[in-house]
Parts: C-alpha cells; sequence; structure tokens
C-alpha cells in the first residue's frame, strides 16, 4: 500500500497533481485545499489513498494526514464515492467540514455540486460521533472562528488578486494573519498583507 508520493511537481491542475518519483509520473487525484497549497512550489508530499476497482486504480492524494482522514471518513458514508468526497472537500476546508458536521448544518453541506439533502443529511448521522470519537474536531483550533473568518478570509485573498498577487501566496498570508490576529478587519488583513506578500 502507498503510504506518500514524494517528489517534484511535474504537472498541476486544480483536480490532478503529477509527481516525478525518481523518473515514474504518478497522477495523483487532488481537492482545491491541497491544490492550494502546493501551487507554486517544486516539490510536495502528499499521503495516499488508493482506489482500486476492477477498471481503474486510482490514487487520490492530501496535503496533510487530517485532510486524509475526513476523505476515508466521507467515502464509508453510502452513497459517496471518492469523487464527490473530494468534490465536498474542495467546496470546505477539513476544519469547516468538521463545523458543519458537528453543528448539524445539513444546509450548507448541500451547497456542495452533486450533494442532495437526503445525502447531506445522511453524512451528518453517519459521522457525527466519528468525528468526536477520533478526536478530530480537537485537532482543528479555533474551527468556529475560521468559519466567521472565512468571508473575511475570501474577501482579503479576492482584493489581493485583484491587485495581482498570486492567488496561493495570498491565501497563505491571509490564514496566517488571521491565525494571529482573528478579529481583524477586511482592511486590517490586506494591510498586513500588503506588508509581508
Amino acid at each position: 500500500m502507498i503510504e506518500y508520493v514524494k517528489g517534484e511537481i511535474a504537472e498541476l491542475s486544480p483536480a490532478v497533481a503529477v509527481i516525478d518519483c525518481n523518473g515514474l509520473g504518478y497522477a495523483v487525484n487532488i481537492s482545491l485545499n491541497t491544490y492550494s497549497a502546493i501551487q507554486g512550489k517544486s516539490n510536495c508530499k502528499l499521503y495516499i489513498y488508493e482506489a482500486i476497482r476492477e477498471d481503474a486504480y486510482i490514487l487520490y492524494g492530501f496535503v496533510d494526514k487530517q485532510e486524509r482522514e475526513l476523505f476515508l471518513l466521507l467515502i464509508s458514508v453510502s452513497g459517496i464515492g471518492g469523487n464527490t468526497a473530494r468534490m465536498i472537500l474542495s467546496a470546505l476546508s477539513p476544519a469547516e467540514l468538521i463545523n458543519v458536521i458537528s453543528s448539524e448544518n445539513a444546509n450548507l453541506l448541500k451547497t456542495v455540486k452533486g450533494i442532495g439533502l437526503k445525502t447531506a443529511q445522511r453524512v451528518i448521522v453517519d459521522l457525527k460521533d466519528k468525528i468526536k470519537t477520533t478526536g478530530t474536531a480537537a485537532s482543528t483550533t479555533g474551527g468556529m472562528a475560521s468559519l466567521m473568518n472565512n468571508e473575511i478570509q475570501e474577501e482579503a485573498i479576492a482584493a489581493l488578486t485583484m491587485l495581482g498577487f498570486a492567488a496561493a501566496p495570498s491565501q497563505k498570508v491571509v490564514l496566517a494573519i488571521l491565525k494571529e490576529e482573528p478579529d481583524s478587519t477586511v482592511e486590517k488583513v490586506i494591510k498586513l498583507a500588503l506588508k509581508r506578500l
């Protein structure tokens, strides 16, 4: 079983990363969260989940173990396959997904493309206790704060990209600022980010 793939990023799109490991290229399906984290880097390490079927051998890659853990929980829910789980992890960050499940916010979950209300409710019912028992909720610091900061974060990143900065570094700087000063206004975040970019 492949635990992780580490190497040079040969090709990168929002859905697939090709990682060159000593001349062997692995095509790995990734979420937008992972794409944002590795964009602009020359090398990366992705934690792998192998989906082996009769007609396909698919690799899913995650920038950290927490995202992979959530992916495994999602595909354990009846009716959710690898691509749907990846879609959920592209629409919501791991911290947001944990908050959505623990606060039973089915309406937010059903905004994800391909997820209806019944599926959203099934995800919440099946995973609510698992997330608490695995301690995943405890590992996200300031989970609720991150949901409230989400709007500020998005506005700040949008403003920085309009000013000509690349999205990935902008996101990284904005997240760092919000971690240090969670009560910051959008204007303050942008001003601080401009000094760091």
